[in-house]
């Protein structure tokens, strides 16, 4: 099975295809911001170098968040694209856990964004071949992420953590004291990678694509001013959602 795997979640800009586990080729653009120039230009790459057209793509996926705001729409709305024109499988994984499956090994994996001001996107994951969700996904204080990691590691036996992402080296004082053996993830790791998407999307279940959608984790200004007017929920696909 032919994957083309995206992640326009972050700075980091990731494409890669996969044939089924096998990561075929993957390119990376770190520090970029302007992922909707270059995002179309590098599939057409991976493509061409390939010999192989969108037509030969069995199934599409792509991070779904949480990240940047306009970065996840990039991605999810490019690939929706094709699935709908093309009538292909589309898959939306957590960018969360598409971190954490780049940590091999016994260990309890922390993947985190940086939100600022000692905020953060983050989620615990038991690092395996399918990295299992153990401290839900979620936008957490630096205090309520530490206390989220010593309630689960009181019931369960953690003999390591590896911390995965951006901005949590900041923390390492709260770390520290956790006294649980931790490290910090490599450059590598610390990025989003397309064919670790791939890997997940492998065993994913397809949706229709009209119900792919990001998942930020954290309701913006706009989802707040909308609901104090009208006192309807926020439509993420009909309304702009401002970048922070």
């Amino acid at each position: 099975m032919k994957i083309l795997s995206v992640s326009t979640a972050t700075n980091h800009l990731s494409i890669a295809l996969n044939e089924g586990q096998q990561v075929i080729v993957e390119k990376n653009e770190r520090d970029e911001r302007n992922h909707s120039e270059h995002l179309d230009p590098l599939i057409d790459e991976i493509l061409k170098e390939n010999k192989l057209t969108l037509k030969d793509i069995d199934r599409f996926a792509v991070a779904i968040g949480p990240g940047s705001y306009t970065g996840l729409r990039i991605g999810i709305t490019t690939v929706k694209m094709f699935a709908s024109i093309l009538d292909k499988e589309v898959v939306g994984i957590s960018t969360l856990q598409a971190l954490a499956k780049g940590v091999a090994g016994d260990a309890l994996v922390i993947a985190g964004l940086d939100a600022r001001n000692d905020n953060y996107f983050a989620g615990g994951y038991k690092s395996d071949d399918i990295p299992e969700n153990v401290i839900p996904d979620g936008h957490y204080n630096i205090d309520a992420l530490i206390k989220a990691i010593q309630e689960y590691a009181a019931e369960n036996e953690v003999k390591k953590i590896v911390f995965v992402g951006s901005g949590l080296e900041k923390q390492d004082e709260k770390i520290k004291a956790l006294n649980i053996p931790y490290e910090y993830g490599d450059d590598d790791q610390n990025v989003i990678r397309a064919g670790l998407i791939g890997k997940l999307a492998v065993s994913a279940t397809p949706i229709d694509p009209d119900k792919l959608l990001p998942r930020y984790l954290r309701r913006t200004q706009a989802e707040v001013d909308w609901h104090k007017k009208t006192g309807k929920p926020f439509e993420p696909d009909s309304h702009y959602v401002e970048e922070v």
